[in-house]
C-alpha cells in the first residue's frame, strides 16, 4: 500500500512506482493527493485512490488520512502546484503512523495533534534545509524537527529524509548531529526521535504495546504511564 507524498522526483519516481505495481502476488493500491493520478495511468498504473486534504479512506483495516503540510509540487518548470501535496496518518486500533513527506514548520502540526490526539510513530525530515533563506518555507531543519515531534506529541519520531541525494547546502553528515544537539537541548531522549542506519529494520512490537497500554490507560483501566 504506497503513499505517494508529492510529485517531486525525488519523492515519486516513475521505475520505482512500477517496480511496485508488478509485485509478484499482485498490484497495491497506491494512495496520492489529488490531480496524481492521470501521471499514474500513463505509466500504466490505473489503481491509484486520490485524496483531498482531510479527507479519509479505509483499506485493509487502516483509516488513510492526506493530511496538509507546508510545501508544494512541480515535475516541470510549467506545471508548479498543479497537483496538491500532504502528509499521511495511518491509523490502526493499535497504532498512529504519521509520514509528514516534505514540508517547512508551521501550525499545521499541532492542528494534527489537536484533531488525532498523540502521534505514536511519526517519520519526520530532518535534510535539505540550507540555505535558510531559500529552503525555510519548504523544508524544515532538525531544530524544527524537533518542535515537530513536540508538537505532535509524539511517542516515538524516526528522522528521515537525509543522506541520499545531496539537494542543498549542508553536507549528508550534518542533519543528524544537528539533530542530536536539539534533541539533547529539548531533554529528548535518543530513543524517542531515533536515526536509522541506511538499509536497517526496526520492530515495533515495542509500540504497539505501549500505545495499547495508553488506551487501556484512558479508558481507566490500568493505572500510572507507560514505560
Amino acid at each position: 500500500m504506497p503513499v505517494i507524498s508529492h510529485n517531486h522526483y525525488d519523492h515519486l519516481d516513475a521505475q520505482t512506482v512500477e517496480g511496485l505495481n508488478a509485485q509478484p502476488d499482485g498490484p497495491p493500491q497506491f494512495f496520492a493527493p489529488l490531480g496524481l493520478k492521470p501521471w499514474f495511468v500513463e505509466h500504466g498504473i490505473g489503481n491509484v485512490v486520490e485524496l483531498d486534504w482531510w479527507e479519509q479512506r479505509e483499506h485493509r483495516g487502516l483509516k488513510i488520512h492526506l493530511l496538509p503540510v507546508q510545501h508544494w509540487s512541480a515535475r516541470t518548470p510549467f506545471d508548479r502546484n498543479q497537483t496538491l501535496w500532504g502528509g499521511w496518518l495511518l491509523e490502526h486500533p493499535q497504532l498512529k503512523f504519521y509520514f509528514i513527506g516534505d514540508g517547512g514548520y508551521s501550525p499545521d502540526f499541532r492542528d494534527i495533534a489537536r484533531r488525532f490526539g498523540p502521534i505514536d510513530l511519526a517519520a519526520i525530515p530532518i535534510g535539505a534545509y540550507a540555505p535558510r533563506w531559500f529552503m525555510k518555507t519548504m523544508h524544515v531543519n532538525p531544530e524544527e524537527a524537533v518542535k515537530v515531534h513536540k508538537d505532535l506529541r509524539a511517542a516515538y519520531s524516526v528522522a528521515m529524509h537525509w543522506g541520499t541525494f545531496r539537494m542543498t547546502d549542508e553536507t549528508l553528515d550534518e542533519p543528524p548531529k544537528r539533530l542530536a544537539a536539539a534533541r539533547a537541548a529539548a531533554g529528548i531522549p535518543t530513543e524517542r526521535f531515533f536515526i536509522m542506519r541506511h538499509g536497517e529494520t526496526r520492530k515495533l512490537d515495542a509500540l504497539f504495546k505501549m500505545s495499547s497500554a495508553l488506551s487501556l490507560q484512558k479508558e481507566g483501566l490500568l493505572g500510572g504511564s507507560p514505560k
